[in-house]
């Protein structure tokens, strides 16, 4: 009986383990929300990466903004008068978040290509710290010297 209840308790303690890992967030800059002077004063960024930022940050606003209208326009339309039609509205609003998701982490994919090595190694160990899975990119390799000397 004893060992029953320890293995019980030992297969819920694996399944919390597994269901943690399968639940591991990426490490995004959120670049499209609140938080993009943070960046830019946390990586150091250069002039160059600070317009592509703003541009990134353009186009998400746009693109956002259609998702939004398309939920709302969901909301609205869609029947809701069965449990299927609800299913099948929840399902219609996940796809959209997930749109919603996705371009966030494709603008943050695209500013952290400019990174140098140095930029990303520091956003790979906050990643690390904050146990989230990083976007993989290569950093920039630049030619010159990466401050001027005075």
């Amino acid at each position: 009986m004893v060992y029953f209840k320890h293995l019980k308790v030992f297969v819920i303690f694996l399944f919390v383990i597994g269901y943690g890992q399968a639940q591991t967030v990426d490490c995004t800059l959120d670049i499209g929300g609140k938080t993009a002077e943070s960046v830019t004063v946390i990586f150091q960024l250069n002039e160059e990466q600070k317009q592509l930022m703003e541009e990134l940050r353009a186009k998400y606003s746009i693109t956002y903004k259609g998702i939004e209208d398309e939920m709302i326009k969901l909301l609205a339309e869609h029947p809701q008068s069965t449990p299927e039609e609800l299913l099948t509205l929840a399902e219609k609003y996940k796809a959209l978040q997930d749109k919603v998701v996705l371009e966030s982490w494709s603008i943050d994919e695209k500013l952290l290509a400019t990174f140098n090595q140095r930029q990303y190694d520091f956003y790979l160990s906050l990643c690390h710290e904050a146990y989230r899975r990083p976007i993989e990119v290569t950093p920039v390799i630049y030619d010159g010297p990466l401050e001027e000397k005075k």
